[in-house]
């Protein structure tokens, strides 16, 4: 098995990535191009296809469930997983572990001090997996998911380097 990650070149791969997005989220947690135009995002392929996709911000902060600007204020050193998704035909393979591992890397080998996710309180799965990363909940924020409505686990994991 070959799996390598590489970055999503969104001018020539928008319209994969969205219909990507499509298929691993419900429609209410969809990103709108817009969107995909502030993250940096990352295909996972496995064997020639792509079967996982992460979206990244740098040096961001998880605020906009706490904050009334819904802004995500700028914090050096943090990095920001605003997604993590794999296939459904290929969840519970191991791939998501795979995934965040390579995450895991990137935010150590680019100097990063904490990483920031959220998910929602019924994906548990996620939440297990975040955990058995080291991250732990920083908070839980009702309501902040729509259609339909869930609350989001914010996690978090302090990093330092050896």
């Amino acid at each position: 098995m070959i799996v390598e990650f590489r970055k999503v070149n969104l001018v020539r791969e928008r319209r994969s990535l969205i219909a990507f997005d499509h298929k691993v989220f419900r429609k209410s947690d969809w990103f709108s191009t817009e969107q995909w135009r502030t993250y940096e995002s990352y295909w996972m392929i496995v064997d020639g296809r792509k079967i996982g996709c992460c979206a990244l911000e740098r040096h961001t902060d998880f605020q906009d469930d706490v904050r009334d600007d819904g802004v995500d204020p700028q914090l050096r050193g943090c990095l920001h997983i605003v997604s993590t998704g794999i296939l459904p035909k290929y969840q519970g393979k191991g791939f998501g572990t795979l995934m965040k591992a390579w995450q895991l890397s990137f935010a150590l080998h680019h100097g990063f001090t904490r990483m920031v996710t959220c998910s929602r309180k019924s994906n548990r799965a996620m939440i297990d997996l975040n955990r058995k990363f080291g991250f732990r909940a920083v908070r839980t924020t009702r309501g902040y998911y729509r259609d339909p409505v869930e609350s989001a686990v914010v996690m978090e994991l302090r990093l330092t380097r050896t």
